[in-house]
């Protein structure tokens, strides 16, 4: 019997520092039991992800909407799921794909925007990955 390693898709924009955060924390966890892929917005986010330990990485508009198709989970900011959001890096198409599809998805409430959330209490980046590699990851990982 062939066991599948998990798919874990970590999106990010920019300078890619959120998604490296989150992919160093996961690495650390979880090893290689599960596949990290890198999708960034642009060709420099990917590479700080993929420096950071993701094991395969693509940017741009195309790779993000084909790749989640394929994810058990998907890890970034919550704005991967607004159109037009990091300076317009996330397309309506990219926002699209990412709620369309049918992997879990874990949304860290990081703004740039002008927007807030209301009831979602301001955390330090390292502490929602926490969070999110303790608790919440790891009843994706573990599923069956």
């Amino acid at each position: 019997m062939v066991f599948l390693k998990k798919k874990i898709c970590v999106i990010d924009g920019q300078g890619g520092g959120i998604g490296a955060t989150v992919i160093k924390y996961i690495k650390s966890a979880y090893g290689e039991k599960i596949e990290l892929i890198a999708l960034g917005t642009n060709a420099i986010a990917t590479s700080q992800m993929l420096r950071a330990g993701a094991n395969k990485g693509a940017s741009g508009e195309n790779a993000i909407c084909h790749t989640v198709k394929g994810a058990q989970c998907i890890v970034g900011p919550l704005s991967i799921s607004w159109a037009n959001a990091m300076l317009g890096e996330v397309t309506p198409k990219i926002a699209e794909a990412v709620m369309s599809c049918a992997a879990t998805k874990f949304l860290l409430p990081l703004f740039q925007e002008n927007a807030e959330i209301m009831g979602v209490m301001a955390e330090p980046l390292p502490h929602l990955v926490q969070q999110l590699v303790e608790k919440r990851l790891k009843e994706v990982i573990d599923h069956v």
